[in-house]
């Protein structure tokens, strides 16, 4: 018999997108609520409870309150907000970036997805401070660039109706709500210095982590044979070489994909860590897909776009 899986918060960006990947898969039979039922406590109480596996899809205080309606501990929980990355009793959900973090998820009930800066960026400097290539102390910023579908639905009308937008610059004020979940899981000493912004494309993402090399730093290419034996056996992350062009670019043409890809670029006193994803896919969508996988013990790529 298929597993139940409900979908709050389905018609939203991440979940109109979740609900079309699983459409076609018969491990998971979907429990869908009508338009008039959707914002209906009781219907959707009762919805949550029913459903073997559940994946939230809702703004942060919203998905708090979803996530205390369930009462039975056998449902399992994917919260695609950034409500519970860091709370107690909720799984990390990035399973490659550190050892014993898909066997942590695989065992959970209550699984966060990561942020989708938070993917790259963790998905970069994580094994390099493990594995004592970066200290714990250092100062540490990341610059990153996003496509607009990243700020849901009010983000992408903005963008789609006001043509002379080609970059915009946010999180001034400090304080972004990614770097709680991007200082806990790095293993960093410190915050990060975040920058995020968004460019005039629909999808797609590059997180960078520039570093000036003191004389305890590891070298760009003793970085990247790290990074490269780290993922070694993964599928949705790779560890690539530089393009002979020199440039990675971002696209508004880009299709959707689920794979995490890494650069490293340097010399002796500047490294340029380098992370390209697609912020619905590994940063959202796919992500939760995967976790899903991962939950239900199925091949943790089905579903995925390698």
């Amino acid at each position: 018999m298929s597993a139940t899986l409900f979908i709050d918060g389905a018609v939203g960006t991440t979940g109109l997108e979740i609900t079309q990947r699983l459409q076609a898969r018969s491990e998971f039979a979907q429990i869908t609520l009508t338009e008039d039922k959707r914002k209906d406590e009781s219907a959707r109480r009762a919805a949550l409870n029913d459903a073997d596996y559940v994946i939230l899809c809702l703004p942060d205080n919203a998905a708090v309150t979803a996530g205390a309606m369930i009462e039975n501990p056998r449902t399992k929980i994917i919260d695609a907000s950034s409500a519970h990355r860091t709370a107690e009793g909720w799984s990390y959900g990035f399973p490659e970036f550190r050892t014993g973090q898909r066997q942590a998820i695989a065992s959970s009930n209550r699984i966060s997805n990561p942020g989708c800066y938070p993917t790259g960026f963790l998905g970069l400097i994580t094994p390099l401070i493990a594995g004592g290539l970066i200290r714990a102390d250092t100062p540490v910023t990341c610059n990153a660039v996003s496509g607009y579908s990243g700020g849901g639905k009010a983000l992408i009308n903005r963008f789609q109706n006001e043509d002379a937008i080609g970059f915009r610059a946010y999180g001034l004020q400090m304080g972004h709500k990614h770097v709680p979940e991007m200082t806990r899981y790095s293993g960093l000493e410190n915050a990060p210095l975040f920058a995020p912004s968004v460019v005039d494309a629909f999808r797609g993402m590059f997180v960078e982590i520039p570093l000036i090399r003191t004389t305890n730093m590891a070298s760009a290419e003793d970085m990247q044979a790290c990074l490269t034996a780290h993922y070694a056996d993964e599928k949705m992350v790779r560890v690539a070489d530089l393009p002979n062009s020199g440039e990675l670019l971002l696209r508004d043409t880009d299709t959707a994909s689920d794979a995490l890809t890494l650069y490293v670029a340097g010399d002796e006193k500047h490294i340029r860590l380098i992370a390209m994803l697609d912020n619905l896919g590994k940063g959202a969508s796919g992500a939760a897909v995967q976790n899903l996988n991962i939950a239900a013990g199925l091949d943790e790529t089905l579903g995925l776009r390698l």
